[in-house]
């Protein structure tokens, strides 16, 4: 499949391949090493149109939505969102999301590209029995917009000028319907990348367009799925099927900031019980950072104890452009996750001295208050 902006790639120099069914620039004409940089010091835009937007609508949207995923989503303020994941009967993620709370009757989500078929088949099962109980919520698939990320320091200067909207009092994980460049939007300060940036959903005739517009900056450039996942890798953040599956819970992930304190008790979602259970007594496993020497580790290379006892797997691994160290994150057993200790990454054959550390390896840059992130 092709988003509305696949010959706007070609045109620019774009290396189309193949990713998740859709044919997605990974690299334009700088390197790999380059546009992470340029991402990290100015401003890039990213056509993340493969992705799956979707509302919910309803009187009952919230409460159903609270049955599928881990996060407080009634807890949520108005025009707010944050990252959560809908979890399967053992507790494993089926998926990670973005979840907005547009108001108390609407909620607005984006999932992932490569899940999008099981994640609408999940929902849309969970849905026809839920409205079939008398339940009020109707969804919405969004495959008439697209979706741009404008990432970077020079995200905020490049968008302020567009739109009606004092960005100085829009946080991170902040939601707005609004016009921009005289083009109807919805705009979150999200991101993928660690740094301050926005996704920005727009209707798909009008991508090309507001691409456009964007660009007219000097300090922004496209970028493609290459530097996003340098990026996303420094900032700590996991890609679904490489650092998330459904065989790993939210609290061997390290993500259990993302269950809402108000629903710990109950954990009346599914696999709560599971998840219940590990809030109480722990895990076994758990998700680590590391820094690595030699080759760049990738997914699935062991990590083993200096004396070459395997006590791990790497999920996702490369060459930091920011530190110029290679950092890679995995699951190890608890008793060897404690930053500092000292491991050892197999690459092709070749045991490398691996260091647990904390992440983000590249700290985060999100435009947000003690009050916005509360």
């Amino acid at each position: 499949m092709k988003t509305p902006l696949y010959d706007f790639h070609v045109e620019h120099g774009g290396k189309m391949v193949p990713f998740a069914g859709w044919a997605m620039p990974i690299q334009y004409k700088d390197s790999l090493v380059e546009a992470t940089l340029h991402c990290r010091s100015n401003g890039s835009l990213f056509d993340v149109s493969h992705m799956c937007g979707l509302t919910l609508k309803g009187k009952d949207a919230v409460k159903f939505l609270e049955g599928l995923v881990v996060g407080d989503i009634k807890g949520i303020k108005d025009g707010q969102g944050s990252l959560s994941v809908f979890t399967n009967e053992q507790g494993g993620i089926i998926d990670d999301t973005v979840i907005t709370k547009v108001s108390p009757t609407e909620v607005y989500l984006v999932v992932n590209a490569g899940c999008r078929e099981k994640d609408l088949a999940h929902i849309g099962k969970h849905l026809e029995k839920f409205t079939a109980d008398g339940g009020d919520v109707a969804m919405d698939v969004h495959d008439d917009r697209s979706l741009l990320a404008l990432q970077g320091p020079a995200a905020a200067e490049t968008l302020g000028p567009l739109m009606d909207l004092d960005l100085s009092n829009f946080f991170f994980s902040h939601f707005a319907k609004l016009d921009i460049a005289g083009i109807p939007c919805y705009l979150t300060r999200t991101g993928y990348t660690g740094e301050d940036g926005f996704e920005i959903s727009v209707p798909g005739e009008r991508a090309v367009e507001l691409a456009k517009k964007l660009l007219e900056s000097p300090r922004v450039r496209l970028c493609g799925l290459g530097a996003r996942d340098s990026l996303r890798l420094e900032a700590g953040l996991c890609l679904y099927g490489n650092d998330l599956n459904e065989s790993i819970t939210p609290v061997e992930a390290g993500l259990t900031w993302t269950i809402g304190k108000n629903r710990r008790e109950a954990c009346d979602f599914l696999g709560g019980e599971v998840i219940k259970k590990q809030l109480a007594e722990g895990v076994s496993t758990r998700r680590v950072g590391l820094v690595s020497t030699g080759a760049p580790a990738r997914a699935h290379s062991d990590i083993t104890t200096p004396e070459g006892e395997k006590v791990g797997e790497v999920s996702s691994g490369a060459f930091s452009p920011c530190l110029k160290k290679n950092v890679a994150m995995g699951y190890v057993n608890k008793s060897h996750g404690k930053a500092g200790t000292q491991l050892k990454v197999v690459v092709r054959g070749k045991a490398n001295d691996a260091t647990v550390t904390k992440m983000p390896f590249v700290p985060n840059t999100y435009f947000k208050t003690a009050i916005a992130a509360s």
